[in-house]
């Protein structure tokens, strides 16, 4: 499953020492249950495809159940259901056709050798860090070009690459310079293929179109959130490391949209006291650890920019902790500087410690207005909310005159609507500056750059006629700022993995397996250790095992109707069950939904036939809890609705 794994990462702490220990069994395990595998296997599979299996499409629909609880459900959020396919306009305006690109580097030998040259300088610097000569001060060194490996430009690649004597991994040979790769993967819309597609690269822009629509049903009310659950795809470089890095994977996204100015929190109080590690971009610079404060002092001191994004980064550290992620191994990590997006005013990553080190599975940003902005402007589509003023405000404003208005219209016909809009974006000293050319040579030039390309416009000098008016409002309108949790289910589930697997010595109430008879079939477990998925209730595949003693328990005649009857139960309890008939011992079967990870196992022995015989409303079956072994006798009758 992990076939491109690298030597631990120097990042990582004696915990991920001890994930990395368990991994190979816990991948064994992962296989031979089925709960994920490499997509189109039997065709010798394709690099960063993977198919959940049952168990582990079970336990990832209810991973995804538990977050639209969390936050759909708890937080009031409104959810939205957009296309996988985005039109070419679309992303262009989001700048993801420009900007939404790694760097990749070849072997110069070899041109089928490829890495992506951020990831490939990291595990440089790992193994610098791991050599036995690194002296502390080159340990600070190479620790501080590991963090800022992802927002080195190519030119700042190529000389951090020449400095270190970065050579192509496998020959030895000189890298080529670091070329810019676009993720997205392009697709035609439509018999003609005319129409220029991708498949959307992330889920967030669905949301950003369909704000307007969403603020309408809300009333108008702000603040409020908008969430949103899907695929996204990126035809990356080098996918690796199972689901951590693969071409098609699922994410559930957050827009919370509030006011640019208050972005106070009701809720904060809630989290405030939340005692995290966090990372913030002063420590990774200067190679120091992270630091332990509450959430409530990361914002009083600035920290953490505000309280909407603490609200949310507090928010997802209980989300993940619920989900079955150990709490000392989450961090938040803050981007650096030269990291974060030229929009963005501050982003923290939630990282989960897991075998390959320190890995992002979260990203918390104030985005700012960024994405309404520009969807706006190239749509000339108003994304905007209203607010009355508690007084009103008196606004003065330099701008077109009715009358120029007018005119304007008349001479540019269908692109007087372009030319209006960036007139209106000018500022005063603009547009002075502006007329006074047009006074100057008789017409001022414009130029105009939007969906509908880039055009200059010459203006005449008698339809530049400004003016200055003073307006009392009562409402303000303003474009929302964004705080938006992402989440990438696949790497999280990957950490619940890790950090809910164990093995355990052989139950003592489990007898001896006897030796296979000739000619039996080959148990596929018989040489695995005695796993244990302790996935807590909420996301486990199956929230009990159905097991009859043995096979002399399944051949009375009552049993039949005893199963059916809790089957019905159980169903009626929206509970997800599994009935395990096999002729296997109890202890074997014990330990396949221990596997499995099912929390509770309802075993009917004979004391239960028995007793369903004499009065089937006295039946008791015995009732056994994953993780600590324990067993309880419970009525028949009320065992699913314990369950529940």
């Amino acid at each position: 499953l992990w076939p491109c794994r690298a030597a631990m990462p120097i990042t990582a702490s004696s915990g991920s020492a001890a994930f990395a220990k368990a991994r190979p069994d816990l991948d064994g395990l992962i296989k031979r249950r089925f709960f994920y595998r490499q997509a189109f296997e039997i065709y010798g599979g394709v690099a960063g495809f993977y198919t959940y299996g049952p168990p582990g499409a079970a336990v990832k629909q209810n991973l995804l159940a538990l977050w639209r609880k969390h936050f759909v459900i708890e937080e009031n959020l409104m959810e939205v259901d957009d296309t996988n396919i985005m039109p070419h306009d679309v992303l262009f305006t989001s700048g993801h056709v420009e900007r939404f690109n790694d760097f990749i580097v070849k072997d110069s030998s070899d041109a089928n050798r490829f890495w992506r040259a951020d990831k490939l300088l990291e595990e440089v610097m790992e193994a610098k860090m791991a050599d036995k000569a690194c002296t502390p001060e080159q340990k600070v060194e190479y620790q501080k070009v590991h963090a800022q490996a992802d927002a080195y430009s190519a030119e700042q690649l190529s000389q951090v690459f020449a400095q270190y004597g970065i050579k192509a991994p496998e020959s030895g040979a000189e890298l080529t310079p670091p070329e810019e790769f676009n993720l997205m993967f392009a697709t035609p819309i439509g018999p003609s293929g005319m129409i220029q597609g991708y498949l959307r690269p992330e889920t967030a822009q669905g949301i950003f179109l369909n704000f307007k629509f969403c603020l309408e049903q809300n009333n108008y009310a702000m603040p409020f959130g908008i969430a949103q659950v899907g695929k996204a795809f990126r035809n990356e470089i080098a996918p690796r490391s199972g689901l951590i890095r693969q071409r098609e994977f699922t994410q559930a996204e957050i827009e919370y949209f509030v006011h640019p100015q208050k972005k106070a929190h009701p809720k904060f109080a809630a989290v405030g006291s939340l005692q995290l590690e966090l990372l913030p971009s002063p420590q990774q610079l200067a190679a120091q650890p992270a630091v332990r404060m509450s959430l409530a002092e990361a914002v009083a001191a600035g920290t953490v920019a505000n309280e909407t994004l603490g609200f949310f980064i507090g928010r997802t550290y209980q989300f993940l902790v619920r989900a079955g992620c150990k709490a000392e191994h989450i961090r938040f990590r803050q981007h650096l500087p030269d990291e974060m997006a030229h929009y963005a005013c501050d982003c923290w990553d939630a990282e989960i410690e897991m075998s390959l080190g320190w890995v992002e599975c979260v990203g918390i940003a104030d985005r700012s207005a960024y994405d309404l902005t520009v969807h706006a402007k190239a749509t000339n589509t108003p994304l905007i909310a209203e607010e009355p003023f508690e007084v009103p405000v008196k606004v003065e404003r330099y701008g077109l005159s009715k009358k120029a208005a007018a005119a304007l219209g008349k001479s540019f016909k269908k692109d007087a609507k372009r030319v209006a809009g960036k007139l209106d974006e000018m500022s005063a000293e603009e547009l002075k500056a502006l007329k006074a050319t047009a006074e100057a040579e008789g017409k001022a030039s414009l130029t105009v750059s939007d969906c509908g390309g880039s055009d200059t416009f010459e203006i005449a000098n008698e339809l530049l006629v400004f003016e200055a008016t003073t307006t009392i409002m009562h409402v303000e309108k303003y474009t929302p700022n964004v705080i938006e949790p992402s989440f990438g289910i696949d790497r999280i589930l990957t950490a619940i993995y890790e950090h809910t697997y164990s093995v355990r010595a052989k139950e003592g109430d489990a007898p001896e397996e006897p030796p296979p008879k000739k000619g039996d079939k080959k148990d596929s477990t018989a040489d695995a250790k005695p796993g244990v998925l302790a996935f807590p209730p909420e996301v486990a595949p199956y929230k009990c095992v159905v097991l009859p003693l043995d096979m002399r328990i399944v051949r009375e005649c009552e049993y039949a109707g005893m199963r059916d009857a809790l089957r019905a139960t159980l169903s009626e309890q929206g509970l997800q069950y599994k009935v395990d008939e096999s002729g296997a011992s109890i202890g074997k079967r014990y330990a396949r939904s221990d596997e499995l990870g099912i929390p509770f196992a309802i075993t009917i022995d004979e004391d239960c036939l028995k007793q369903f015989k004499a009065d089937a409303a006295s039946a008791t079956a015995t009732l056994r809890e994953r993780d600590s072994t324990r067993q309880v006798r419970l009525a028949l009758s009320t065992i699913g609705q314990t369950g529940a």
